[in-house]
C-alpha cells in the first residue's frame, strides 16, 4: 500500500522538502506566496512518489504489500 512506502520515506522526504523550501523562501526575497505553492506542490510530489513506488513494488513482486 502507498501509505506504508510513504511513511518508510516521511522523514527524509520532509527533510528535502523543508530545506529545498527555505531556499526557495530566502532566494526569492522573502516572498510567502510562491513559497507556499513551491511547498505544497513537492508535498503533492511526495505522495504522488509514494504511489507510483508502490505501483512499481506491485508490479515486481505481486506478492508485495
Amino acid at each position: 500500500m502507498w501509505l506504508n512506502q510513504y511513511k518508510k520515506t516521511f522523514v527524509g522526504m520532509q527533510l528535502v522538502i523543508a530545506l529545498i523550501t527555505a531556499a526557495v523562501f530566502f532566494g526569492m526575497y522573502r516572498a510567502l506566496a510562491p513559497t507556499v505553492s513551491f511547498f505544497l506542490v513537492l508535498q503533492g510530489a511526495a505522495v504522488a512518489g509514494a504511489l507510483w513506488a508502490s505501483r512499481i513494488k506491485r508490479r515486481v513482486d505481486p506478492h508485495a504489500r
